[in-house]
């Protein structure tokens, strides 16, 4: 399962079933769990913690030193769920003593080619990255979030769960969830009722978010009463209590 062309350090760990393509350099300290397929002229730097069942296409650089100047050889750490797709040419630093000392990326993940993602970003579950998205470090991105082509996250942005970043979209406050955005400079559409049928969700329950995102943004109120609004709004909706709960815990304010 090891082209004999591929180079691999003594202190790396993987399962008997990784596949490792021609040319691809696995570092010390790199832990590679079942069934994953690294693909061919890849480079993957310790300590990194690749979960079972991952498929990383060719050229992908993970693992590497974080690409910040406070940076001084500390050790940091990129760790991989399970079952994501990491297409050509990605990037992945390692996280920093100051940011957590960890990058993560969850489960269920679809990285198109040319993603970048900074140290000490914390990514969910069953996202999407479509090609040469961008984090820049301390972003976080929860839950089913869709990140168009060339969008990018200013560094400690967070996105709330199922928002959607519109293609070229540069984020450079907090996203609540379920908010779409458009424009270069990220302004809020609509919800993602689109990305949220798919998902299951009753007509009942987008109703109470499209209800919660007037409040925000169609109402014309300040911030401080459009919450006071969600407030009454959540006695009703576990959507709305996570939207509202996403607003008040935002330290960079939210796109509005």
């Amino acid at each position: 399962m090891i082209h004999p062309t591929a180079l691999i350090d003594p202190g790396a760990r993987l399962h008997e079933s990784v596949s490792v393509g021609a040319y691809s350099i696995i570092g010390c300290d790199v832990e590679i769990g079942e069934n994953t397929v690294i693909g061919p002229h890849c480079v993957i730097t310790g300590p990194c913690r690749i979960g079972k069942n991952n498929r990383v296409y060719s050229h992908a650089a993970l693992g590497g030193d974080p690409q910040d100047k406070k940076f001084h050889g500390e050790r940091g750490e990129l760790i991989i769920g399970d079952d994501n797709t990491i297409r050509e040419f990605t990037t992945f630093n390692r996280g920093t003593a100051d940011g957590g000392g960890v990058t993560r990326i969850g489960n269920n993940n679809w990285i198109m080619a040319y993603v970048h993602i900074a140290h000490d970003c914390q990514v969910g579950n069953n996202t999407i990255f479509a090609n040469n998205a961008s984090l820049a470090g301390h972003a976080e991105v929860a839950d089913w979030v869709i990140m168009g082509g060339f969008a990018g996250a200013h560094q400690f942005c967070k996105i709330g769960a199922h928002a959607f970043i519109g293609m070229g979209s540069l984020i450079s406050n907090d996203v609540p969830p379920f908010v779409m955005t458009g424009m270069q400079y990220a302004e809020p559409r609509t919800i993602n009722a689109e990305g949220l049928k798919r998902r299951g969700f009753s007509s009942e329950r987008i109703k109470q978010i499209k209800t919660a995102y007037r409040t925000v943004y169609m109402s014309g109120k300040p911030l401080s009463e459009a919450k006071d609004a969600l407030r009454e709004q959540a006695a009703e909706s576990e959507d709305v209590r996570l939207m509202l709960e996403f607003i008040e815990a935002s330290s960079r304010g939210i796109v509005r």
